[in-house]
């Protein structure tokens, strides 16, 4: 258990600065972050006997129903939130609060089987074994409307994609933004206006894989606090307005031994080691099966279009933007810190902890086969036929390709497997001969 360290010197500190609740968070197989609360004074109890919850949040669709054929949508049986004192932290933009993550175990004390943040840790831990980590960070895109106007979506200001104009009609927000993650400890890297109507995006520096996810999940509701204090609304669906360029999610990822950032100083590509050129292989290969995990909602495939810069193909290059997989090599005399592989095709819909611990496990396993990559492609492969094949266009094919992996099958494990995919399928059919214009309505604000 997580919960093991004594949280008795955060909880006084938090108790001076004013906090009087803390909001046990965990992520469902919807992508839907989910809150128990309890007041600061019992936090250590929640620590130690962990918080009660039903395993059937597991079968959760976004709209709150659930998927039947799930084997947690049952009213029987429970678990136990257990919360990561490590991670505790004030809420700057909601006074009075303090957010936590969450493990969630069985009464019987061993992990939940269903546990996405295990799951997550397991990976890491496999890396480990192998003698590698990894340094991780997921790309924070939001789409800013005006609250008065929700549940349509009236961009909360105007200018032009990635203009000055539109970061002063923000620069309040943005103040307040900024000001509220690096109170909680959150180190930005960038923070500007995107491409799309009233969009912005959110960089956050690398850490290992949990605390990565983990940060993700903490920048994103600090968003949407800090949004609603300025009359706005902050969503993070893949597709806000359909046809348009939607909001990713989009994962930077390095991997290391003994201090050395495998991704630099070797003699393939770019300066890829022979070990990172094994893990980005290993990422190409199951791309296809990858999506059902990182791009996993009827509106992701409303984002994941060609010449969108989505990375709507099973492809990779050199700082090629349209390819789902993305050499970033960084600048000369940078490439040791700096050298690192962004995948572009995946989306905020998907659980951070599920996305995060699939790509490892993919790496992992093209490291282990000795995989080798093609060429890179140059260029945009929607204008060059047969450059590379597209990935899955709908949750379905997805789902299948996942089903056929025998990589992610083996990492997932049957139960969890099983749950995630009865919730994207079942997601599927909810929107099944839908029009993309309702598909958008109904995710705009879910996520």
């Amino acid at each position: 258990m997580t919960g093991a360290a004594d949280p008795g010197p955060r909880v006084d500190a938090l108790r001076e600065a004013g906090v009087v609740g803390v909001a046990i968070t965990f992520v469902d197989n919807a992508g839907v972050t989910r809150v128990k609360s309890v007041p600061l004074e019992r936090f250590a109890a929640a620590v130690r006997d962990g918080v009660g919850a039903s395993p059937s949040f597991d079968a959760f669709l976004l709209d709150d129903s659930m998927a039947m054929d799930s084997p947690f949508a049952t009213p029987d049986g429970d678990l136990r939130l257990v919360p990561d004192p490590a991670r505790l932290v004030a809420l700057h933009a909601l006074p009075g609060w303090a957010w936590v993550p969450a493990d969630r175990i069985g009464l019987d004390g061993r992990p939940h089987p269903g546990d996405q943040r295990g799951f997550l840790r397991e990976m890491s831990d496999r890396l480990a074994a192998a003698g590698l980590s990894a340094l991780m960070s997921v790309e924070i895109e939001f789409s800013l409307g005006r609250l008065d106007a929700v549940p349509d979506f009236v961009p909360a200001m105007a200018g032009a994609a990635y203009g000055m104009d539109r970061l002063v009609g923000a620069a309040a927000f943005c103040r307040d933004l900024l000001v509220a993650l690096t109170a909680q400890g959150v180190v930005v890297e960038q923070l500007h206006p995107e491409y799309a109507a009233g969009q912005f995006e959110v960089s956050v520096a690398a850490a290992e894989p949990v605390h990565a996810a983990d940060t993700s999940v903490l920048v994103r509701q600090t968003i949407r606090a800090v949004a609603r204090g300025h009359g706005f609304a902050a969503s993070f669906a893949p597709s806000v307005a359909p046809g348009t360029v939607g909001n990713g999610g989009h994962v930077h990822l390095s991997i290391w031994r003994d201090g050395r950032n495998l991704f630099a100083g070797g003699s393939g590509v770019a300066g890829l080691t022979r070990a990172a050129e094994g893990f980005v292989a290993g990422l190409l290969q199951e791309l296809p099966a990858l999506t059902a995990i990182g791009s996993p909602s009827a509106a992701s495939h409303l984002r994941l279009r060609p010449s969108r810069w989505a990375g709507a193909y099973q492809a990779w290059g050199v700082e090629t933007r349209e390819t789902a997989i993305r050499l970033v090599p960084g600048l000369a005399g940078t490439e040791p810190s700096a050298a690192n592989v962004e995948v572009k095709s995946f989306d905020l819909a998907a659980n951070p902890y599920l996305a995060l611990g699939a790509l490892l496990a993919a790496g992992l396993a093209g490291i282990d086969a000795g995989a080798r990559l093609p060429e890179p492609v140059v260029g945009d492969p929607a204008r060059r036929a047969g450059s590379a094949p597209r990935l899955p266009d709908s949750v379905e094919a997805a789902v299948e390709a996942l089903e056929r992996s025998d990589v992610l099958r083996a990492a997932l494990g049957g139960t969890r497997l099983i749950a995630f995919c009865a919730v994207r399928l079942a997601e599927a059919e909810l929107f099944r001969g839908v029009s993309d214009e309702e598909i958008a309505r109904r995710t705009r604000w879910a996520y």
